[in-house]
Protein backbone atom coordinates (compact mmCIF):
# COMPACT_ATOMS: atom_id res chain seq x y z
CA UNK A 1 0.00 0.00 0.00
CA UNK A 2 2.67 2.38 0.74
CA UNK A 3 4.27 1.91 -2.47
CA UNK A 4 1.03 2.60 -3.84
CA UNK A 5 1.05 5.83 -2.27
CA UNK A 6 4.73 6.10 -3.71
CA UNK A 7 3.74 5.68 -6.80
CA UNK A 8 0.70 8.22 -7.17
CA UNK A 9 2.78 10.96 -5.58
CA UNK A 10 5.44 10.33 -7.99
CA UNK A 11 3.33 10.50 -11.07
CA UNK A 12 1.34 13.56 -9.48
CA UNK A 13 4.51 15.53 -8.65
CA UNK A 14 5.79 14.69 -12.37
CA UNK A 15 2.73 16.02 -13.46
CA UNK A 16 2.76 19.28 -11.46
CA UNK A 17 6.35 20.41 -12.25
CA UNK A 18 7.29 22.20 -15.42
CA UNK A 19 9.15 20.68 -18.36
CA UNK A 20 11.56 22.42 -20.26
CA UNK A 21 11.31 20.09 -22.75
CA UNK A 22 11.09 22.28 -25.65
CA UNK A 23 14.40 24.28 -24.73
CA UNK A 24 17.51 23.54 -26.75
CA UNK A 25 20.51 21.54 -25.42
CA UNK A 26 23.77 23.11 -25.58
CA UNK A 27 24.87 21.10 -28.86
CA UNK A 28 21.77 22.31 -30.38
CA UNK A 29 22.26 26.13 -29.12
CA UNK A 30 25.86 25.68 -30.46
CA UNK A 31 24.90 24.84 -33.50
CA UNK A 32 22.55 27.78 -33.90
CA UNK A 33 24.50 30.07 -32.94
CA UNK A 34 27.32 29.39 -35.37
CA UNK A 35 24.87 29.24 -38.20
CA UNK A 36 23.62 32.66 -37.06
CA UNK A 37 27.11 34.37 -36.44
CA UNK A 38 27.43 34.71 -40.42
CA UNK A 39 30.80 36.47 -40.08
CA UNK A 40 32.10 34.82 -37.04
CA UNK A 41 33.02 38.08 -35.08
CA UNK A 42 31.48 36.07 -32.22
CA UNK A 43 28.25 38.83 -32.02
CA UNK A 44 24.58 38.49 -33.38
CA UNK A 45 23.40 41.73 -35.16
CA UNK A 46 19.42 41.91 -36.11
CA UNK A 47 20.22 41.29 -39.86
CA UNK A 48 22.22 37.98 -38.78
CA UNK A 49 19.63 36.99 -36.55
CA UNK A 50 15.95 38.05 -37.32
CA UNK A 51 14.63 35.93 -35.71
CA UNK A 52 16.16 35.35 -32.60
CA UNK A 53 16.26 39.63 -31.27
CA UNK A 54 12.28 38.76 -32.31
CA UNK A 55 12.28 36.36 -29.97
CA UNK A 56 14.16 38.47 -27.01
CA UNK A 57 10.90 40.90 -27.93
CA UNK A 58 8.41 38.66 -27.76
CA UNK A 59 9.84 37.03 -24.35
CA UNK A 60 9.82 40.82 -23.13
CA UNK A 61 13.81 40.13 -22.45
CA UNK A 62 16.31 43.47 -23.43
CA UNK A 63 19.02 42.81 -25.48
CA UNK A 64 22.18 45.31 -24.51
CA UNK A 65 22.75 47.54 -27.61
CA UNK A 66 22.65 46.87 -31.37
CA UNK A 67 24.38 43.24 -31.24
CA UNK A 68 23.77 40.03 -28.69
CA UNK A 69 26.79 38.29 -27.29
CA UNK A 70 27.55 34.24 -27.48
CA UNK A 71 26.91 34.32 -23.84
CA UNK A 72 23.78 35.67 -23.71
CA UNK A 73 22.41 33.80 -26.63
CA UNK A 74 23.16 30.56 -25.46
CA UNK A 75 21.59 31.63 -22.35
CA UNK A 76 18.50 32.79 -23.60
CA UNK A 77 18.80 29.40 -25.70
CA UNK A 78 19.27 26.82 -23.42
CA UNK A 79 16.23 28.69 -21.45
CA UNK A 80 13.52 27.77 -24.46
CA UNK A 81 13.39 31.83 -25.62
CA UNK A 82 14.08 30.66 -28.95
CA UNK A 83 12.09 27.42 -29.42
CA UNK A 84 8.77 27.69 -31.13
CA UNK A 85 6.00 27.26 -28.85
CA UNK A 86 3.46 24.26 -29.53
CA UNK A 87 0.00 26.18 -30.78
CA UNK A 88 -3.61 25.44 -30.18
CA UNK A 89 -4.85 22.76 -32.83
CA UNK A 90 -8.02 25.31 -33.93
CA UNK A 91 -5.85 28.36 -34.43
CA UNK A 92 -5.85 30.90 -35.60
CA UNK A 93 -8.53 31.69 -32.56
CA UNK A 94 -10.72 34.54 -33.24
CA UNK A 95 -10.74 36.81 -30.03
CA UNK A 96 -9.98 40.69 -29.38
CA UNK A 97 -6.18 40.80 -30.17
CA UNK A 98 -4.13 43.30 -28.62
CA UNK A 99 -0.67 43.13 -30.30
CA UNK A 100 0.11 46.16 -32.21
CA UNK A 101 1.46 44.99 -36.28
CA UNK A 102 4.81 44.95 -35.45
CA UNK A 103 4.22 42.31 -31.98
CA UNK A 104 2.17 40.42 -34.24
CA UNK A 105 5.38 40.41 -36.88
CA UNK A 106 7.86 39.84 -34.02
CA UNK A 107 5.46 36.88 -33.16
CA UNK A 108 6.09 35.54 -36.81
CA UNK A 109 9.14 36.10 -36.87
CA UNK A 110 10.30 34.35 -33.78
CA UNK A 111 8.07 31.24 -35.01
CA UNK A 112 10.73 30.99 -37.79
CA UNK A 113 9.39 32.96 -40.75
CA UNK A 114 10.67 35.83 -42.71
CA UNK A 115 9.77 38.53 -44.68
CA UNK A 116 6.70 39.23 -43.01
CA UNK A 117 4.20 41.26 -45.25
CA UNK A 118 2.29 44.04 -43.49
CA UNK A 119 -0.34 42.62 -41.75
CA UNK A 120 -3.73 43.31 -41.57
CA UNK A 121 -6.11 42.33 -38.66
CA UNK A 122 -9.42 40.99 -39.96
CA UNK A 123 -12.86 41.34 -38.26
CA UNK A 124 -11.94 37.99 -35.94
CA UNK A 125 -9.13 39.48 -34.47
CA UNK A 126 -6.46 38.06 -36.49
CA UNK A 127 -3.68 39.69 -37.95
CA UNK A 128 -2.93 38.19 -41.50
CA UNK A 129 -0.46 38.11 -44.40
CA UNK A 130 2.33 36.76 -45.77
CA UNK A 131 5.47 35.57 -45.11
CA UNK A 132 8.22 33.34 -46.06
CA UNK A 133 8.94 29.24 -44.50
CA UNK A 134 12.23 28.23 -45.54
CA UNK A 135 11.74 28.63 -49.52
CA UNK A 136 8.06 29.13 -49.62
CA UNK A 137 6.07 31.92 -49.27
CA UNK A 138 2.53 31.90 -47.68
CA UNK A 139 -0.01 33.16 -45.70
CA UNK A 140 0.42 33.40 -42.23
CA UNK A 141 -1.80 34.38 -39.14
CA UNK A 142 -1.30 35.05 -35.50
CA UNK A 143 -4.16 35.48 -33.36
CA UNK A 144 -5.07 36.84 -29.74
CA UNK A 145 -2.89 34.37 -27.82
CA UNK A 146 0.28 34.52 -30.07
CA UNK A 147 -0.60 31.17 -32.04
CA UNK A 148 1.20 31.88 -35.47
CA UNK A 149 0.18 29.83 -38.56
CA UNK A 150 1.20 29.03 -42.06
CA UNK A 151 -0.30 27.76 -44.95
Amino acid sequence: MIRMATIVVGVGALLLTPTFASAMTEAECTTAWKTADANGDGFLTEAEGRRYFAAMRVAQKPIVGERMTSAAFMENCKAGAFTVSVKDPAAPLAGANSFTEAQAKDRAMAAGFSNVSALKKDDKGVWRGTATEGTKTSNVAIDFKGNVVGN
